[in-house]
């Protein structure tokens, strides 16, 4: 064996009094070949020291120093450090002395001497250690790979979204999740003897989209995009795929696959309902300005197929005659003369019997659907799938308790009336029906003015209706922070009581809280979602939230910031906030008030990322940032609600 080979950079720490019989020691071993580098001690402090400074590789001792014995010597090593082999190298012992040196924890016994014999003890020390360390380390690691593969496979085949294995060159699956299973309706057995194009059409070999998608995993090793799959029932469904090409053995296609199909539906709902909200707005500005009915009528209709983005929008006044009749007053959209061929009444007779007609005898809103399939559409259903009508919404225009006709809206979509767009739309035809009374009745300005302060009450409650609906709608989005905005607006209305704040000024920072995550609609779900820590692109994503959210909320004209204090949730008072790193004062008293109330909820509750901390660690945050980065009031509110009046987040 070539000892300079396999010692070379060794450190040995030598315990001996005198010194010259440490340097015979480091004699014996340079002519045995060894490379080394040697530190000589002779007390106990300094072979404390050096055993930590010097990092020795073996330990060569004298048994018998003045106060530190063999005995006493391997027992603190053996604490410290286990995996320091120790020689005890001394005059010469009797057979029960070398014996408890070696129980003891000793490696080896050399005689003085016998120093010939120290080269290979070394050698003997070492190479046994090493193969002690090399065979923990193959188990330790051969463990830990066992539990790697346990878990990963767990995670996988509790993954939320569908995962698949795929051969890149066939497309033919190799390994799919339950998840995948579930969701196409296949066993895993079926879906192994499938292949890619079997669930999803568009994606064949020579297609544009698998073109598409190869290019893009040559370019980059990873895809992302939008398609539609098909279940073993035929049914489809949208789909969102991240797809990836990994080498192992082989290359394979590893695919994470999200159903979207309420991402599409949320998305749709939060389009329309910003269209309705729009229209609102708009028709009120209208209303304000118009200087006769029939002004207010064109241009209701107008504003509704133009910002709120239906197909067809009339007005129709009841009259009073012999057949009941109902007049087009003033049409918006495609399809007038649609419109002008109805030739529809109110009364209790076939003509009278439709959506319209049947909303001025009830004073109800009657919603279609699907029109091509109700039956109180029959008459009129031909008309419409010519102008490609798909539903529609009467709705009664009641004013003072009376029925003066009916505003008809039609849209292109299906299912395109849902209930938090219906009662937008109801506010609209409400407050036309106000607008023409209004202007109609010019000598009652008095009662007029009465009427409209009731309506601007009506809006006011129905946008904080929306906001609360908006907010539910997205938190639907992200499973793990659903309840979040709810709890933030608990506690900020909490502190914000302690406080001491007006009523008024208290209602708006609620509003504020439970839409002040509203701007998180446009960031990817699977970011919002992501297990593991961000990086700084996704990072930069999420800070982007408060301006989104900004973006959204500041057309609509309500009575308190809010706007504004979602904007500046996230500044702090030292300027080390985001987006506008604003300090003190130029931060919104509400923003502050949200600013504490998000760090309590956020801290104290799980993330994809890390398990919650605990209301304590939230409490120590802000505490231990009073006057730095919170508002040192609304800091010392917080602190008494939960740490003296027994407040408790909701759950």
């Amino acid at each position: 064996m070539d000892m300079a080979n396999t010692t070379a950079d060794l450190h040995i720490l030598i315990l001996e009094n005198p010194s010259s019989d440490a340097a015979i020691m480091e004699q014996v071993l340079s002519k045995a070949g060894m490379a080394f580098v040697a530190k000589r001690v002779n007390t106990r402090a300094a072979f404390i020291e050096e055993l930590e400074d010097f990092q020795p590789d073996i330990i060569l001792a004298d048994s018998r120093l003045a106060g530190f014995d063999g005995t006493e010597i391997l027992r603190f090593v053996r604490r410290d450090h286990p995996e320091i082999p120790v020689i005890m190298v001394t005059e010469a012992l009797t057979d029960l002395e070398a014996i408890n040196l070696i129980q003891a924890g000793a490696k080896d016994y050399i005689p003085k001497d016998r120093l010939a014999q120290l080269p290979a003890a070394v050698q003997r020390a070492l190479t046994r250690e090493r193969g002690i360390r090399a065979r923990k380390s193959a188990e330790k690691a051969q463990h830990e790979l066992l539990e790697k593969l346990r878990f990963f496979r767990a995670l996988i085949d509790n993954s939320s979204d569908a995962i698949e294995v795929i051969d890149p060159s066939s497309l033919r699956f190799l390994d799919v999740n339950d998840t995948a299973c579930l969701d196409l309706g296949y066993s895993r057995e079926e879906l192994l003897s499938m292949s890619i194009p079997d669930i999803d059409p568009a994606i064949k070999a020579g297609s544009p989209k698998l073109a598409m998608v190869k290019a893009e995993i040559l370019k980059s090793g990873k895809a992302s995009f939008e398609s539609t799959h098909q279940r073993k029932d035929g049914s489809e469904f949208p789909v969102e795929i991240n797809a990836r090409q990994i080498e192992l053995d082989q290359p394979y296609g590893l695919n994470i696959v999200r159903d979207i199909t309420q991402r599409k539906k949320t998305e749709a709902e939060l389009l329309r309902l910003n269209r309705v909200h729009r229209t609102l707005s708009e028709g009120n500005r209208t209303m304000l300005h118009a200087r006769s009915e029939q002004e207010l009528m064109e241009n209701i209709c107008n504003v509704i197929t133009t910002s709120g983005g239906y197909a067809l929008a009339w007005i129709g006044l009841a009259q009073h005659d012999e057949s009941k009749s109902i007049d087009a007053a003033a049409i918006a959209g495609t399809g007038k003369d649609y419109v002008e061929s109805l030739r529809l009444t109110w009364d209790d007779r076939p003509n009278g019997r439709g959506p319209a007609g049947t909303a001025v005898r009830t004073g109800q809103t009657q919603i279609s659907h699907d029109i091509q399939n109700d039956p109180c559409m029959i008459p009129w259903k031909e008309k419409a799938a010519q102008y490609g009508y798909v539903s529609s919404i009467a709705l009664p225009l009641i004013e003072n308790e009376m029925t003066i006709g009916v505003l008809v809206i039609y849209s292109s979509e299906p299912e395109a009336f849902s209930t938090g767009e219906v009662s937008l739309l109801e506010n609209v035809a409400n407050d036309l029906a106000f607008g023409i009374v209004a202007l109609h009745m010019r000598n009652e300005r008095d009662h007029a003015i009465q009427e409209r302060q009731q309506h601007a009450e009506q809006l006011r409650a129905s946008l904080e209706d929306t906001l609360q609906a908006i907010a539910a709608t997205m938190e639907t989005r992200d499973p793990y922070t659903a309840g979040h905005q709810h709890r933030v607006a608990h506690l900020a209305l909490a502190i914000a009581h302690e406080l001491g704040l007006p009523e008024e000024q208290i209602h708006g920072i609620q509003l504020a809280a439970i839409v002040h995550d509203i701007g998180k609609i446009r960031i990817p779900a699977e970011i919002l979602s992501k297990p593991g820590k961000l990086t700084n692109i996704e990072y930069r994503l999420i800070r982007v939230h408060p301006q989104a959210g900004y973006d959204i909320l500041k057309g609509i004209k309500f009575p308190w910031p809010i706007a504004q204090a979602v904007l500046q949730h996230h500044e702090r008072m030292d300027g080390s906030g985001y987006p506008q790193g604003l300090k003190g004062e130029k931060i919104l008293f509400e923003a502050r008030i949200l600013a504490v109330a998000d760090v309590i909820e956020s801290m104290s509750s799980h993330r994809p990322y890390r398990p919650g901390l605990g209301i304590e660690a939230a409490l120590e945050e802000i505490e231990h940032h009073r006057g730095i980065r919170y508002d040192p009031q609304v800091v010392d509110s917080c602190l008494t609600l939960f740490r003296e009046r027994g407040y408790h987040l909701p759950a």
